[in-house]
């Protein structure tokens, strides 16, 4: 059966495990995977730009032997000039698989309905699985055994907070979200979470305090204000994000041995203070490097076949 990475939803708990397993053991010995991915192309679509998505994708790849071919909105006709069917399509003829960074979410659903080939999200407007991912497996190597750990993110109910939410309970973790009014998380994707959190026996909370969220956390995690594409939105999210700063007082309200996260880039003095994120508690850059181990992972698991 023909399997894509969309959503940490759509995947079980034991795949979450065996792909950190799996990127593990790639991060520990990278040279014995050197030719798995040989003779293979991934097909990189990207409608917003990047650093950490395109180059650790395309590292990656050529780290295990095969080809990445990047394709910005200006090379491709996606969308445009042509049905993403059709592209997905005549791209599914060319690539052994398509990883695509883009605005709506719907886009990245076209590409898997209507290709032949596992496409992989590498970012939409809705969803970011492969940093959450990155996230929950830099936890992993921090404190070794999740469950019964809470994450609290505080900010902007987006993307990486809907992700989040949906890879606390793969990995047994409670969660906590702290945003202000109008800036809260999808009620849909909310209710998707918590029917995961229901059956692994986890926790959510949704609140306006970010004091309140962090509260027990082992992890505190935040992202910035105004993402890409909201650039017309900055000053008033400025006003409306007053207070929720994760600066040393409230990385102080969490467990002593908590650790800071952010999935980049960061803004120092906005979303989190600088003696936050170059501090001892932040592995950002521990955070950074592992989207490349746990993206060659979900490639070897989708286009080499390794088993979870």
């Amino acid at each position: 059966m023909l399997r894509h990475l969309i959503s940490i939803h759509d995947l079980s708990a034991g795949e979450v495990a065996g792909l950190f397993r799996l990127a593990a053991e790639v991060k520990a010995h990278s040279d014995r995977h050197a030719a798995a991915l040989a003779g293979k192309s991934l097909g990189m679509i990207f409608e917003k730009s990047s650093t950490r998505t395109r180059v650790s994708f395309e590292v990656g790849m050529v780290q295990l032997g095969g080809h990445a071919l990047f394709l910005s909105s200006r090379d491709i006709q996606l969308g445009r000039g042509e049905p993403i069917g059709d592209t997905a399509k005549v791209l599914s003829r060319y690539v052994d698989g398509i990883m695509a960074r883009t605005f709506a979410h719907q886009t990245v659903l076209d590409l898997a309905r209507f290709g032949s080939v596992p496409v992989i999200n590498g970012l939409t407007d809705d969803l970011h699985p492969c940093q959450a991912l990155a996230d929950y497996f830099t936890v992993g190597e921090v404190f070794g055994e999740l469950a019964g750990r809470k994450l609290a993110y505080v900010g902007d109910g987006n993307n990486m907070a809907h992700s989040l939410l949906f890879g606390a309970a793969k990995v047994g973790m409670d969660v906590a979200v702290a945003s202000p009014s109008g800036y809260t998380v999808k009620p849909a994707y909310v209710e998707l979470a918590r029917q995961d959190a229901a059956a692994a026996g986890t926790a959510i909370q949704l609140t306006a305090d970010p004091r309140e969220a962090v509260q027990g956390a082992s992890v505190v995690y935040t992202d910035v204000w105004a993402s890409m594409g909201q650039e017309a939105e900055a000053q008033q999210r400025l006003q409306a994000f007053r207070g929720f700063q994760v600066d040393a007082a409230l990385m102080a309200a969490a467990r002593p041995e908590a650790v800071f996260l952010h999935c980049l880039p960061a803004h120092r003095g906005e979303e989190v203070a600088a003696e936050v994120a170059d501090g001892p508690q932040s592995r950002i850059f521990d955070e950074a490097e592992n989207r490349l181990h746990v993206q060659k992972a979900i490639l070897l698991w989708l286009l080499g076949g390794a088993p979870l």
